[in-house]
């Protein structure tokens, strides 16, 4: 436990962890065995499964984006779920993965996370998925095991993405996406669907600029 960081009662670090300096762990988390806690981290409401590594300036545990509008004011839902992190998970800088509302937030076994990705509450991955840097997924998506996201995808909340689909770089998932499938786009369609789309626009836009 390196110098500044913070172990909160009642907190379990398994063998060979390491917890880096002015890190944060609260009351009642679990880390598994061979974790590396990297430079100022914060986790609550987690349980971390063994030979994890969490980045700098990444936060785990905290309270999800849930609310009831109201016109007076409105209202925050309790958040009382946790974040369960399978094994050999690795998270990168300065993300954020929210505490379930009332079910948890899982991140499954041998799954990959870049920088700046924000997960929402009652998420769910599935075993070995990639996620690439600037990802977002909204509360209560799920996705399957394997699955390959790229940077700056957008996922809307109550989604189901099959095993092994890929989605690429920038596109917006509004709709589920079958097992296998690659998508593209926004809102994200099926690969070879964006890819008419942009040679169709293309083309449009040379015969308006040649008809001009």
């Amino acid at each position: 436990v390196a110098p500044g960081a913070v172990v909160g009662r009642g907190a379990e670090i398994g063998a060979g962890s390491a917890i880096g300096a002015n890190s944060v762990v609260a009351p009642g988390v679990v880390i598994g065995a061979g974790a590396r806690i990297h430079v100022q981290v914060s986790l609550s409401h987690c349980l971390i499964g063994d030979r994890v590594v969490i980045h700098t300036g990444t936060r785990i545990g905290q309270d999800g984006f849930g609310f009831a509008p109201r016109r007076k004011g409105h209202v925050n839902i309790p958040q009382l779920g946790r974040v369960l992190i399978g094994d050999d998970v690795e998270i990168g800088a300065n993300c954020a993965i929210d505490r379930g509302t009332g079910s948890d937030t899982v991140i499954g076994d041998g799954c990959r996370i870049d920088n700046l990705v924000q997960i929402g509450h009652n998420v769910v991955l599935g075993l070995g998925c990639i996620v690439a840097g600037q990802a977002g997924f909204a509360g209560s998506a799920r996705l399957g095991d394997f699955v390959m996201v790229g940077g700056q995808v957008a996922v809307a909340g109550h989604l189901r993405i099959g095993d092994g689909a890929q989605i690429a770089g920038q596109s917006g998932v509004m709709a589920d996406i079958p097992a296998g499938a690659t998508y593209g786009g926004y809102p994200a369609v099926p690969i070879r669907d964006w890819h008419r789309q942009s040679v169709i626009l293309r083309r449009m836009i040379r015969k308006q600029g040649k008809s001009r």
